[in-house]
């Protein structure tokens, strides 16, 4: 077989594949409308294995469990396109009363930025969940010190300065598009250049493929303590207990966001089964265990539920839409 062929036939398996991922999902969607959701939930993780998303939907699978909230919990992975192509499969699961969704910030930047025709606007708001922080790292030996110096670096040459993150319109690039912004960079100039995750960012950076990162610190933690990783700064309002770096704010940039993360549901439930959901997550994020979870993971609990989460989905939106206007894209 020539190489030619054997990649051609590489992709259709891929292809392949996530075709069938996409179709046990509506399979499930369509035998599980109706079903109790005490018996079984599907949590969809629109993302790859061991990105925030995902792990998120494995903590609350993992709560469900112990406390006895959900008998058989699961967690589907549907990748792609900063979470919008989960998002699309959602939609299409109307009335289906036992499927949730993780889903955030991030998402909210790829409906703006990537055109993909798919919006929030008919989901279920179930419970917002938690907030995390994103932080900025280079590879141990670089000479970058604070988040200035690699800024002024930057500045020498934007297009020529690659920095790494997760898709696009992620909260990674808002913060790398709002650092730029403050050090008087066109944000558009940024070489931004989008990964799938922490664990192939940190490669990227120790590789040399990108000079510099922003994610979340626990894609980061485990390389910063072995020192492979130097933390320069991180992207909350005030310092963080068990995170050792100024915030931006302190460094003089003016740039704090929240990487926080929700659960929805398809949209055209019965009231009942929307109330029974919010139960669901609610039992899930008064628990011990989700204590655990929280400290376990250095997140801090932002938790809403139903209607106030709503409210706030729809504040959260607009501040994204303002940021990514602002910033001319």
């Amino acid at each position: 077989m020539s190489a030619t062929t054997k990649r051609v036939a590489q992709v259709i398996a891929i292809i392949v594949g996530v075709a069938l991922v996409i179709f046990g999902v509506r399979d499930a969607a369509a035998s599980d409308t109706g079903a109790d959701a005490r018996s079984a939930v599907s949590l969809i993780a629109p993302a790859g294995a061991g990105g925030g998303w995902d792990g998120a939907a494995r903590e609350i699978q993992q709560a469900m469990r112990e406390e006895n909230v959900v008998v058989n919990p699961s967690v589907v992975n549907i990748p792609g396109a900063g979470g919008t192509i989960g998002l699309s499969q959602l939609m299409e699961m109307p009335g289906n009363n036992t499927t949730l969704m993780v889903m955030g910030i991030t998402m909210l930047g790829a409906i703006n930025i990537n055109g993909s025709g798919v919006s929030i606007d008919e989901v279920t708001p179930i419970a917002r969940i938690t907030d995390d922080y994103d932080v900025l790292v280079v590879p141990a030996d670089s000479p970058y010190e604070s988040v200035e110096d690699v800024m002024v670096e930057m500045a020498k040459d934007p297009k020529n300065f690659p920095w790494g993150g997760g898709s696009l319109g992620s909260l990674d690039q808002m913060i790398i598009a709002q650092l730029a912004e403050e050090a008087g960079i066109d944000p558009t100039e940024v070489n931004y250049m989008a990964h799938s995750g922490g664990a192939e960012l940190a490669t990227a950076l120790m590789s040399g493929t990108i000079d510099a990162s922003v994610s979340g610190y626990n894609d980061f933690a485990d390389q910063i303590e072995a020192g492979r990783l130097k933390i320069l700064g991180i992207s909350a309002e005030e310092p963080v207990d068990g995170i050792d770096t100024p915030t931006m704010i302190e460094q003089g940039f003016d740039v704090s966001l929240v990487n926080w993360r929700g659960v929805v549901a398809p949209p055209g439930l019965e009231e009942e089964d929307i109330e029974e959901l919010r139960t669901i997550m609610r039992e899930v994020l008064e628990s011990e265990t989700w204590a655990d979870v929280l400290e376990r993971n250095q997140w801090a609990d932002s938790s809403l539920i139903g209607e106030d989460f709503a409210e706030n989905l729809e504040e959260e939106r607009a501040i994204v839409d303002g940021i990514w206007k602002q910033l001319g894209y």
